[in-house]
This record gives structure tokens, sequence and C-alpha cells, in this order.
């Protein structure tokens, strides 16, 4: 059996499914549109440049929607896979998922973007396997604000693959080749984990270490 890791915005989806949801949010009235955007998009923009504040990103980003009903919640999240995700999805990234599922690959997708917003779209990919940011609860169930456990970011990332494959008994090593899909220079850790390390969608930061490595570069954008 071969590993497969994916990253998923601008990876296996054309935007950044964080982001969009921010977006989405001021669409459906949720947010106000000025002030969510100037900080969502700030925010974006420290993502960007490596050193987003995550602790404080998720207390902002989970804010309009966290007192909200379930199901207004499920109605949200219906609408904006429906009108935001699904249209983001390239073909080839699906093929390309479905081609390391057929090989028997033990696949996960890792993402930086909390489980709320990414679970339907582990989903849609029929992917067992979610390896987001996790968002702790309170007494009642409630999103707090605040992130469980080891976030899922940069070199969290691998941390959190480790203890996947540890919690069902496999190590890293176990496994003869390991297929890592990522756009950005942020998932640098769990690239450098791989045997076929694959820079794809990459930013131009990411295609300069991937020429200088050489690694694969690979467009799923269309």
């Amino acid at each position: 059996m071969d590993l497969c890791l994916f990253d998923l915005d601008h990876t296996l989806l054309t935007l950044d499914s964080d982001h969009a949801w921010g977006e989405f949010m001021i669409t459906i009235g949720w947010a106000d549109a000025a002030e969510h955007r100037a900080t969502n998009d700030e925010f974006y923009a420290q993502y960007q440049a490596g050193r987003l504040d995550l602790d404080a990103y998720i207390e902002f980003a989970t804010r309009p929607w966290r007192e909200r009903p379930l199901p207004e919640l499920d109605a949200a999240q219906a609408r904006f896979m429906r009108e935001v995700i699904e249209p983001a999805i390239p073909r080839a990234a699906r093929e390309l998922v479905e081609s390391h599922r057929a090989r028997g690959d033990r696949i996960a997708i890792v993402t930086a973007t909390n489980e709320f917003v990414t679970a339907p779209i582990a989903r849609a990919f029929e992917v067992d396997t979610l390896i987001a940011i996790e968002l702790e609860r309170d007494a009642q169930g409630r999103v707090n604000g605040r992130i469980r456990g080891v976030p899922s970011y940069r070199e969290g990332k691998v941390s959190r693959v480790r203890d996947w494959l540890a919690a069902d008994g496999f190590k890293v090593d176990d496994f003869g080749r390991i297929s890592v899909y990522s756009d950005s220079p942020n998932d640098l850790p769990m690239l450098e984990m791989a045997t076929d390390a694959v820079a794809t969608n990459p930013t131009p930061a990411l295609e300069a270490v991937a020429r200088e490595r050489g690694w694969r570069l690979l467009n799923l954008s269309t």
C-alpha cells in the first residue's frame, strides 16, 4: 500500500475554501461586507505570507456562525457546496483522486481549513480521511472559537499525519511510495515527507522550490 496526501485549497479546488466561506457569509447576510471582507482579506494575506495567526483567525472566522441553529448551518453548508465549491472542483482533480483510490493507496485530505468548512468537501471527493483544523466545543457541543489539539498547518500537518497513521498501527516509513500534492510553500514540511512531491497549481514561490529540487509540476485547474 502506498500513501497519498492531498492539500485542498488551490490544489484540489480552484479557490481557497476558507476565504470563500467568508465571502459566502457576506452573501447570505451573516457578516457585514465592509468589516468582514477587510479582515478576511488581511488574514488571507497573512496565510499567503506564511505568518497566519491561526488562533485569531479561527475566532474571527467562526464568530458569525457559531451561535446559529443546526438546521440553518446545514442549509448554508449545502448551498455553499452547490453554489461555490462544486463549480470549483476541476474534473482533473476528481480523476486524480480516483486514480490513487483505484491503485489502493491510503488517502487523506490534509488542510489548514477548519473541519466545518471542509467535511462536506471531503465527502464530495469520497475521501474518508480528512485531517483539518479541529474546532473546540463547549459542554453543549457548540463551537467556541478555539482550536482543539494540534492545528493542521505547516509542521502541524506532518504531526497530524503521523498521529493518524499511528492510530492505525502504521508509520510513514511503512510506505514505499508517498505522494504529496500541494500548491503552497506553507506545505513544504509535508512535501518533504514525500517520495513523490508534486507541486500542484503551485504559487511562484513553490514552483521555484519544485524546479530547484526536481519535483513534479502539475496543473489541475482546467
